[in-house]
């Protein structure tokens, strides 16, 4: 008696198609960013892209990982505001104190997952002033989008109205329509160094951590908030709000650990996605909500081919000129920059409070060593409970 063999159920175009552009998306909206970050930290370009190399395989593993147990479009990604911070950052050139800056914060977040903290954490800080502090280290992105026009007129004003055209009209592809209107201007123009183009894989090279006080405090402990605030927080809540129920602590561990482990070959972090996952989580992806975990599934393979392809990313971030770097991640960030100052901006009682942090956090101050972030944090809190104890 013969038994029929079970099939292999392939995922649909459409998933695979919705895994894809989640992917690309990330990948266009922030690479860019990440690149400033690792150079900022003082990252060759080969140590750079051996960051994008284990960045795509961290994401990969842990994507496939959730989605397969937990059967729900679980997406991870890295944390954007982060690696915004991190391209700010007073750390200067010191590449072993940013890795330590890693370790720490991923060893914060598994501490929060394991314990149950992550709920309440968020709780101590008031949401403006997070947001605030978001909006201030962000702010000199959005400056340098438009700082191009000056020199560079024709590349910033193709990106800009290729994203405008497509925000106004596929708002999902803005940043990639940006991207490739910037690529164009590129090779008319020939600034494209296509002798630096080359399809390779980029090996990971290990950075031993350095933990100093003011690194930890002034870059560290704003790192670990931001990423939490500002990523695993939104990642979380888009998860709820399109009706799966996946418990929350597992995810923080399951996420903080794969850094931590990867941290010193150049992960930063890994987090729960919000926005791309938004992408593997919508109708598009699959009309029963119960499969759409195969769109997120995808998306882990993509994430996989594009570690492996790290190093070919970091060629083309080095071929391209810098304005066509600074001009993408503005605007990538711009919707960013908008609801946390709306965010911070939007409870009257804590505006002046939120105000300050925002201020202080922009104007890159650092006091004994420590960053403005920080500092922004510090002055808001205090301005926030002096004038809510006035308000009372």
């Amino acid at each position: 008696m013969s038994f029929p063999r079970p099939r292999l159920a392939l995922p649909p175009a459409p998933a695979v198609i919705a895994g894809f552009v989640a992917v690309l998306v990330g990948y266009a909206s922030s690479a860019a960013i990440i690149w400033q970050a690792a150079t900022a930290a003082g990252a060759t370009s080969a140590q750079t892209a051996g960051w994008m190399t284990m960045l795509g395989i961290g994401m990969g593993v842990s994507t496939l990982a959730l989605s397969l147990w937990y059967r729900a479009p679980v997406l991870t990604a890295w944390s954007t505001p982060g690696a915004a911070l991190l391209a700010t950052s007073p750390v200067g050139s010191n590449l072993h104190e940013t890795i330590g800056i890693f370790i720490v914060a991923s060893a914060l977040i598994v501490i929060c997952g394991a314990t149950g903290l992550f709920a309440r954490l968020m709780k101590i800080i008031p949401p403006g002033l997070a947001a605030a502090m978001l909006a201030g280290i962000l702010l000199r992105f959005g400056l340098q989008a438009f700082a191009t026009l000056d020199g560079h007129f024709a590349l910033c004003a193709a990106m800009t109205g290729a994203w405008l055209f497509c925000k106004a009209f596929a708002p999902r592809y803005a940043v990639v329509a940006a991207l490739l209107a910037g690529v164009a201007v590129c090779l008319w123009q020939g600034e494209i160094n296509t002798g630096a183009l080359q399809v390779r894989f980029a090996p990971p090279e290990f950075v031993s951590p350095v933990f100093t006080l003011s690194s930890l405090l002034g870059v560290g402990l704003p790192f670990f908030l931001v990423t939490m605030a500002s990523q695993n927080a939104p990642g979380v809540a888009t998860l709820q709000a399109s009706g799966y129920r996946v418990p929350v602590s597992p995810l923080m561990v399951t996420t903080g650990l794969t850094a931590l482990v990867l941290a010193p070959f150049g992960v930063f972090s890994v987090c729960i996605a919000a926005i791309t996952a938004a992408i593997c989580q919508s109708p598009e992806a699959h009309p029963v909500p119960e499969k759409r975990w195969m769109a997120a599934a995808m998306a882990g393979v993509f994430y996989l081919l594009a570690g492996v392809f790290g190093g070919s990313i970091g060629a083309l971030m080095t071929a391209l000129p810098p304005p066509w770097l600074q001009t993408l991640a503005g605007l990538a960030l711009l919707g960013t920059i908008g609801s946390s100052l709306h965010q911070a901006l939007a409870n009257e009682r804590a505006r002046d409070a939120a105000l300050i942090t925002f201020l202080v956090t922009a104007s890159g101050v650092t006091l004994l060593g420590v960053g403005s972030a920080f500092w922004g944090l510090v002055a808001g809190g205090i301005s926030y409970a002096l004038l809510a104890r006035r308000a009372k």
